[in-house]
């Protein structure tokens, strides 16, 4: 369906739901029978089956993820679930896709669910949530492993790269998922989607950035939050950790790294006005590891003395990485959030320490551009580690590093584009993000029109953290796309506070005089 007739004036980790909307149009007062259907093939693919199956709704329970903990959804009505699989004519890929649609209460909305790491999508929670909020849902495997942090589908036996999998793991699948849960949809409800939403982060946030630069047809709202756009730097970068402290041959014990995070949010919290364990504005904060050299911390029962290596080494991981001439190449760890996730440290039984590295990165260098699978990444060179950040932008930059600034066939079309990252993501630096966003505006001059980026104070990867949490955010985009209210600002909160985030370049500050815990004493400059 066409924009133009609708104007009217998304891990994630953890899908946010949408709740208490209109609409679009009343449901069916019948439902109407699960079974399978003809689905037309997207172009360049053919349909190998497809499966129906009803379920009955009501409680429905998921186990913890490596990425995410148990969940239960409550009240969840009868759905029908469609599994498509799909394949490409000589590649040898078998793809799922899988389509919920809820037997009451459709509101005439398609919402597509994005994926973790190295999976392109999730079959679990996110489908039904959409169901329960009155969405047809819909997501797809892109016919690689639902293992989070398996890369091997993406090496042929030969060890070279599989690239109709990568390809489809990169962009395709995605907008096909888009395609075909649009054409189940309207077959079994009998009528066209009216709105289509994007819902991801992280992957699922990069996921969502790739459909706006490359199929900005595909849906009328993208919410996309800590995306790893830039893909083909940050994939690399994340190593920078392991690989200064296997150069520098010292190594940070995790209380040691928390003792430097703990200093740094000391020092630069008090800078927004309000002492309250965050840093606002981690770019702004000039505190020097070298400050806590001398300090005893407590580990594991035994009291180390922080030396002047550690700060060196703390530095480093901060500033991030750098080539041969000390130029900055990608956004280091920002101050504040937590150093162990991609800095963190293990011991032997002998109580020496090794830095393993982010897995995600780990299996970028592996796979992707040593295509050895059992490389050992804790040998390269700062050298090498160059080396490899240039080659993996020079050769993937164009397939999945979604750093595409020109986003204007998404504004012609009509679509929103909603993000928020977190200042506390300890696993995909905000930096990148920041930076993709002054390049789309470089490019495209002021985009607030239609592309809105929320900074989270406080806020870790996808969610979690000291700061308040965003609160509904799907809905903000929902109000944005159906009924022209764009979000001046986002509402956050945690149990005991509220604040409104604001969108770049703009920043949340305290005025200095009213409860530093209600969002009316916060002020957007």
């Amino acid at each position: 369906m066409k924009r133009v007739k609708m104007f009217l004036g998304i891990a994630a980790l953890i899908p946010l739901a949408l709740t208490e909307l209109t609409p679009v149009a009343s449901a069916a007062t019948t439902a109407p029978p699960c079974a399978t259907m003809t689905v037309n093939a997207p172009p360049g693919a053919e349909i190998e089956s497809v499966q129906a199956q009803r379920h009955e709704g009501g409680t429905v329970s998921f186990p913890a993820t490596p990425l995410g903990p148990a969940r239960e959804i409550t009240n969840v009505p009868a759905y029908c679930a469609v599994t498509v699989t799909l394949t490409h004519p000589g590649a040898g890929d078998h793809v799922k896709v899988a389509v919920t649609l809820p037997e009451t209460g459709w509101s005439g909305r398609l919402q597509a669910a994005g994926g973790s790491a190295y999976t392109a999508g999730d079959f679990g929670a996110p489908l039904v949530q959409a169901v329960k909020d009155g969405y047809a849902g819909v997501t797809t495997d892109a016919g690689v492993p639902l293992t989070y942090l398996d890369t091997s589908w993406a090496l042929n036996p030969d060890k070279t790269l599989n690239k109709p999998l990568v390809t489809n793991f990169a962009t395709r699948s995605v907008h096909e998922s888009a395609v075909i849960g649009k054409d189940v949809a309207r077959q079994y409800f009998h009528r066209a989607v009216s709105y289509s939403y994007w819902n991801g982060c992280s992957t699922g946030g990069r996921q969502g950035y790739s459909e706006a630069q490359n199929y900005p047809h595909d849906f009328d709202g993208i919410l996309a939050n800590a995306p790893a756009v830039n893909w083909s730097q940050f994939a690399v970068a994340t190593l920078w950790p392991q690989t200064v402290m296997n150069n520098d041959h010292h190594f940070l014990a995790n209380c040691v790294l928390d003792a430097f995070k703990q200093a740094a949010i000391k020092a630069c919290d008090p800078r927004d006005g309000v002492v309250n364990g965050i840093v606002d504005r981690p770019d702004e904060c000039s505190y020097d590891p070298r400050s806590l050299v001398g300090a005893k911390i407590l580990c594991d029962g035994k009291e180390i003395t922080v030396s002047v290596a550690d700060a060196d080494v703390m530095r480093k991981i901060w500033n991030g990485p750098t080539d041969e001439y000390g130029r900055k190449l990608w956004d280091g760890l920002p101050k504040g959030a937590d150093p162990t996730w991609l800095a963190g440290t293990k011991a032997d039984d002998n109580g020496n320490l090794s830095a393993p590295g982010f897995a995600v990165a780990v299996g970028w260098v592996q796979t992707f551009l040593k295509k050895q699978p059992g490389f050992d990444t804790s040998t390269l060179t700062y050298g090498q580690f160059r080396d490899l950040f240039r080659q993996s932008v020079r050769e993937f930059d164009g397939v999945i590093g979604t750093s595409n600034p020109d986003l204007s066939a998404f504004r012609w079309s009509g679509g929103k584009l909603l993000s928020f990252v977190g200042t506390s993501d300890q696993l995909i630096p905000p930096g990148g993000t920041l930076a993709y966003r002054q390049q789309v505006e470089r490019r495209m001059g002021p985009v607030n029109d239609f592309y809105r980026l929320f900074l989270a104070p406080g806020v870790e990867y996808c969610a979690g953290g000291a700061g308040p949490q965003p609160v509904n955010p799907l809905g903000a985009l929902v109000d944005w796309v159906e009924h022209g209210k764009a979000p001046a600002t986002l509402a956050a909160a945690t149990a005991t506070t509220t604040r409104n985030l604001c969108p770049y370049p703009r920043f949340s500050r305290y005025d200095g005089q009213g409860d530093p815990a209600v969002a009316s004493s916060y002020y957007c400059r």
